[in-house]
């Protein structure tokens, strides 16, 4: 990951603002990440700056080990950790090369778990629509290598449960309303179109490696 101590910094997108367009439009992107991302970079600073005890914790560390933080620090730290490290996976796992599918490991552990990647495509799809109010949709791993679907609210993330990320997708309202307003389930259709399935393939066989 990106450097994953504090102090922590914005990452650079890997692609530039229009290259989502049609379906993430550019204002979005640079809104999204130029803006809200760098929020979140610059609470957690904020938050950890008088604490230099946890100045090398990593940012997995910060979010599995918040219950150790001090108390009037820990939700900060919650929610800022949370939002830093969501965001630099989703944009990490979008991609110009659209219309990508699934491939190697991850293709074979979507068939095996889902029957399917359209049957997976619409468990991951439903997850988005029935998250009710800010949050994430994901497709995760357990310890076990078993594929499955979850959702998050605000910026919790799939480390809290014990599970290894692979791919999210953005349902707060600024990852999408811009172009789409209220009809989140265009936006959850076509961020498909822009996923990035051999990225989401590293972080699954990272997650097992």
């Amino acid at each position: 990951m990106f450097n994953d101590r504090y102090p922590f910094k914005l990452p650079p997108l890997p692609y530039s603002y229009d290259a989502l367009e049609p379906y993430i439009d550019e204002k979005t992107v640079m809104i999204h990440h130029d803006k809200h991302f760098q929020t979140y970079v610059d609470n957690l600073n904020k938050a950890l700056k008088d604490y230099p005890r946890y100045h090398s914790w990593t940012l997995e560390e910060l979010i599995e080990h918040g219950c150790k933080l001090p108390e009037n620090i820990r939700t900060a730290v919650h929610n800022n950790a949370g939002g830093v490290y969501n965001h630099y996976l989703y944009f990490e796992t979008l991609s110009p090369n659209k219309d990508q599918k699934p491939t190697g490991r991850l293709a074979e552990a979507i068939d095996r778990d889902f029957g399917s990647y359209d049957a997976m495509k619409t468990q991951l799809k439903d997850a988005a629509l029935g998250r009710f109010g800010s949050g994430w949709a994901w497709l995760v791993s357990d310890e076990n290598g078993k594929l499955r679907i979850i959702s998050t609210a605000n910026q919790d993330t799939p480390l809290e449960q014990g599970l290894c990320p692979i791919i999210p997708m953005d349902v707060w309202e600024h990852a999408y309303y811009l172009l789409y307003q209220n009809r989140r389930a265009d936006y959850a259709e076509n961020w498909f179109r822009v996923a990035n399935w051999a990225q989401a393939d590293q972080y699954y066989s990272r997650c097992h490696s």
